[in-house]
């Protein structure tokens, strides 16, 4: 009894509602406090005070919480831990390990586990890349481990103090709880260094200066990287119905993308989906380093069947271990799948605290809250006396209802972003793939990445050829509406050119093949070929077709060449399964054979002087 009233005295719930409880008499109460709930000591976190009453957000099952339950306030948030050991792992949004309770648990994690987020037994190599006497600041870097095989971790120094001076550094085998450094600040404080840190996931990590978005992540998917491409350090949406592709999606960047680091973040998604991304995410091999994909990257697990407070949780612990990593001068992927997921919590949690709904009963704050997590992509010059340039660039899938983009999850995530690549369930019925509608998507980051490409990619014609590539585009979906009311016949020559033109451009060159060695990446001095090519093409041919049939036109060898140039212009090794070179000769033939034809139906329809 004296246990009881022990317990009581710290606060006690008096009311449950599914994932929100209300308790009183909680001691120093703060918006964001992490709390323990009864004996198990169930997570949870302070989102509202109302005199001595707080409302708590658990972000485990409260199944079996009941009235009068003690309340144990920590007084510090939900925070992250990071250190070497954070790469390879699979958590859940509140950072327990997966693997490691599945070994000690068995499949069911029961509720109130808590596991050590990193090995803290492991001893690391630590090498200093600093030492005694030298001055530092916060995130300078102290020395480096090599956590994985790709990814060399540098160990940072921490948040707490301006200035300060190494009196003491170490080199050899720590854990994460060692100490590796002694800093003496300027106030005369010594903090002793370890290799492990904690900070707040809801809280954006400080950097010296925000750099514009000037340079390109690179996907390898044409109709991204050539129509609607991300910078780094950007952020993009990808909207779609059931069925049209996004998780696909997400997973190919993941792969392919020129990131340092991936983040995906299962956010309310099926369990079987995030299963089969654990499953064989592992045994993928990574086209950038040649080991396995696994050994650059990190999963949060939080599927639709668990609490949904927890979802919350898990976007921000993604976020905060991308900017963790951004801060070591490493360029960061974070996908999330789906945000929607997490804005569907939201809109329960707002209901149980008697929010005043908005549109489709959301509550009005979900504007703030996914402007905030995009907000935290950016490419940044990090804190320290030796800032690095680094980058954290977020790709959220998002799911509405019934593939309606007027939805408020979808249309408030589209003013935040700097693309959005819109998919579509005709396009993806139809075996398009990615099913990236053209007309719905956008990117800001076209002008500011044009330098680049100029520069980089030797192409300073490929924004024009993209401009004039999507007017073609808009024109052929005019003329296939007018075509099925009217017949394709009806049509004028030039007409029909254009809309046999569009279904060549999307077959060969947006559509993409994702099981096939050359055609599931394309690097982007061959997207700049491959668009020059058909632009040329169609320059030429547009000026015949004023006269020339278009049944003429379609047996031309060059037209039966042009769809083929994204599967034939590599050189493969069949045996090792990779690209060896660039097939140049392809190149070579194609033009001198469109030049050869064009040039002998000038000369068959008296079209010379138009040609030339």
């Amino acid at each position: 009894m004296v246990s009881l009233v022990r317990k009581i005295s710290k606060g006690y719930v008096i009311r449950v509602s599914g994932p929100l409880v209300i308790a009183e008499n909680v001691p120093d109460p703060k918006i964001g406090d992490v709390v323990y709930i009864g004996d198990n000591k169930l997570i949870g976190e302070i989102i509202r005070i109302s005199l001595n009453r707080v409302y708590i957000q658990v972000y485990e099952d409260t199944s079996g919480v009941k009235p009068r339950d003690p309340v144990e306030n920590t007084g510090k948030p939900l925070t992250a831990k990071l250190g070497p050991g954070i790469l390879k792992q699979i958590y859940d949004g509140l950072q327990n390990p997966l693997i490691a309770i599945w070994v000690k648990y068995g499949p069911f994690v029961p509720r109130g586990v808590k596991v050590e987020p990193l090995d803290t037994k492991k001893k690391w190599e630590f090498i200093p890349v600093l030492k005694e006497g030298d001055e530092v600041e916060p995130v300078d870097v102290l020395g480096k481990v090599q956590e994985t095989a790709v990814i060399e971790h540098r160990i940072l120094v921490p948040h707490g103090f301006k200035k300060g001076k190494i009196v003491d550094i170490r080199e050899g085998k720590y854990t994460i709880n060692e100490p590796i450094a002694t800093i003496e600040t300027g106030d005369g404080r010594k903090i002793e260094v370890t290799m492990m840190q904690e900070w707040p996931v809801k809280i954006p990590r400080p950097i010296k200066q925000k750099l514009p978005p000037t340079k390109p992540l690179i996907t390898g998917m044409r109709v991204i990287d050539t129509f609607f491409p991300i910078a780094m350090g950007g952020s993009a949406a990808i909207p779609g119905g059931f069925g049209t592709g996004k998780t696909v999606t997400l997973q190919s960047l993941a792969k392919w993308s020129w990131a340092d680091v991936i983040i995906y973040v299962g956010c309310g998604e099926r369990g079987n989906e995030m299963a089969d991304v654990i499953t064989h995410f592992p045994e993928l091999d990574d086209p950038r380093t040649g080991h396995k994909l696994i050994e650059r990257s990190i999963f949060i697990a939080n599927v639709s069947n668990l609490p949904v407070a927890a979802r919350e949780a898990s976007v921000y612990l993604g976020a905060t271990i991308g900017e963790y990593f951004r801060d070591q001068g490493y360029n960061v992927a974070l996908m999330a799948d789906s945000t929607s997921r997490w804005m569907e919590a939201v809109r329960e949690l707002g209901g149980r605290l008697g929010d005043v709904p908005v549109e489709e009963g959301f509550p009005a704050y979900i504007v703030q809250l996914i402007a905030s997590f995009y907000e935290r992509a950016g490419r940044v010059l990090t804190l320290g006396k030796r800032p690095r340039e680094g980058s954290l660039t977020i790709m959220g899938a998002v799911s509405p209802p019934g593939g309606d983009f007027l939805e408020p999850v979808t249309a408030t995530t589209m003013r935040f972003v700097g693309a959005l690549w819109a998919l579509d369930k005709k396009l993806a019925f139809a075996r398009h793939f990615p099913a990236i509608n053209w007309t719905l998507s956008f990117s800001r980051y076209v002008d500011l990445l044009r330098e680049y490409f100029a520069e980089e990619f030797n192409a300073p014609q490929f924004f024009d050829y993209r401009a004039r590539a999507l007017r073609i585009l808009e024109e052929g979906m005019r003329l296939e509406d007018i075509s099925k009311i009217v017949g394709e016949r009806a049509l004028q020559n030039r007409e029909r050119f254009v809309l046999r033109f569009t279904k060549m451009f999307k077959d060969g060159y947006l559509v993409q093949n994702a099981f096939d060695i050359v055609d599931r990446y394309t690097p982007p001095k061959i997207q700049v070929r491959i668009l020059e090519a058909f632009m040329k093409y169609y320059e030429i041919m547009i000026k015949l077709a004023e006269k020339v049939p278009v049944e003429e036109i379609d047996e031309l060898e060059s037209t039966k060449m042009l769809p083929s140039l994204k599967f034939s212009w590599a050189i493969v090794d069949e045996e090792q399964e990779k690209i060896i070179g660039v097939n140049e000769e392809l190149f070579k033939k194609f033009y001198e054979t469109l030049e050869k034809e064009a040039k002998a139906l000038a000369e068959k329809y008296g079209l010379r002087a138009t040609f030339e």
